[in-house]
């Protein structure tokens, strides 16, 4: 059997600017190390196991759950995710462990029906405090997660919650200092986010016939990884069905990205003269990033995407149908809260009721939501 020593050692083969386990900032509630497990396994571990990581199996990625059983849900762009952080975090010294994570977790607190359902259910807590699909994703592994008889939530180390903590300017740590950026591992994730988001949104809306393959040549990216495709068939591109061909094209865009992103990455860390995770902490500006190019081609992506795809009325119409389910739904909760359970009742006098009907609205599912809106219109056409 393995033990600490041989992680100590695993450990010296990484980049001096990894994060390494061995000097973790560790838990909120400090725990005995396990025998040949790193905290960042563990944590990988305890949030794979969460109730809340299999939910994302029934919660939307762009199409609502249960569109086609092609389509691309939340859990299968958080495996997504995790996969390409492994890539880019080992290609580059670090550890991959964290980075995988970090993205295990990073949509834990994504609502039902998408982006969508995100804006809805921020715009029904506006007068609370708002809903951020980010910190609620904190909040699942803090507080919200049921697995431990010590202590709310998963009880992570300190590397994965930084990580969790996006878009925040400043990041406060265990011995109450503070710093401009999180982890390399933690950047990695980030981008790997993005990698992952648009690449299968290109694909899922291929595969639904709102995207349509020649209009896409307008966009650097796809007509260079066509290219590439076809270079690398040896000819055979065209022969292939439209599923594969499309299939080996974003291969090759994904491929390009990644690429990128390591080389350029690794220009800037080497540039930067950073030799410990602190340091990378401290730097002014964030070290994991594309090239000039690829930011500018990645934007133009994204903009085609938002004009295109995201913003389609048979994308748009049937996710607003969907929030105006979870409009009743919250509202009805939040008259009759009875029905949320004792875990979430015993919470509403410390942190009020709408904050506790958001967390549980938050947690459903797409269908579980539709379920409750249909039991709540049933319940109302048998009052009297």
């Amino acid at each position: 059997m393995k033990d600490l020593a041989s992680v100590s050692i695993r450990e010296s083969l990484l980049a001096p600017y990894a994060q390494k386990a061995t000097e973790s900032a560790g838990r909120l509630r400090q725990e005995t190390e396990h025998s040949f497990r790193t905290c960042f396994q563990r944590d990988r571990d305890r949030i794979i196991h969460g109730t809340s990581f299999r939910r994302l199996d029934g919660k939307t990625q762009v199409f609502l759950n249960g569109k086609g059983d092609h389509y691309r849900t939340r859990l299968t762009h958080t495996i997504e995710v995790a996969s390409i952080s492994r890539t880019v975090a080992r290609a580059l010294g670090l550890n991959e462990d964290l980075a995988e994570a970090i993205a295990l977790a990073h949509d834990l607190g994504h609502p039902p029906f998408g982006h969508s359902g995100e804006g809805k259910l921020d715009l029904l807590m506006k007068e609370h405090g708002g809903f951020d699909h980010n910190e609620q994703s904190l909040r699942v592994v803090e507080v919200l997660e049921e697995s431990y008889p010590q202590q709310s939530g998963l009880n992570l180390s300190h590397e994965v919650l930084e990580g969790l903590k996006k878009h925040r300017r400043e990041f406060h740590h265990p011995d109450g200092t503070t710093s401009k950026n999180p982890s390399l591992e933690a950047q990695i994730a980030n981008v790997a986010d993005e990698i992952a988001y648009y690449s299968h949104d290109l694909e899922d809306g291929l595969e639904s016939g709102l995207l349509y393959e020649p209009d896409l040549n307008v966009l650097e990216l796809w007509s260079e990884a066509s290219e590439l495709a076809q270079e690398q068939s040896s000819g055979l591109l065209n022969a292939a069905g439209p599923r594969t061909h499309r299939k080996f094209i974003l291969r090759c865009l994904i491929n390009r990205e990644v690429e990128d992103l390591v080389m350029t990455s690794q220009r800037m860390i080497e540039q930067s003269g950073v030799t410990s995770a602190t340091e990378v902490r401290n730097y002014p500006t964030k070290l994991i990033g594309y090239s000039t190019v690829l930011k500018a081609r990645n934007a133009k992506l994204r903009h085609y995407l938002f004009e295109n795809f995201y913003r389609h009325p048979e994308v748009n119409q049937a996710n607003e149908n969907a929030c105006l389910l979870m409009d009743e739904v919250f509202h009805s909760l939040l008259t009759d809260p009875s029905r949320l359970g004792e875990r979430s009742l015993s919470r509403i006098e410390r942190e009020g009721i709408p904050r506790v009907v958001a967390d549980y609205v938050a947690g459903m599912t797409d269908a579980y939501l539709r379920s409750s809106h249909e039991t709540i219109r049933l319940l109302g056409m048998r009052r009297p």
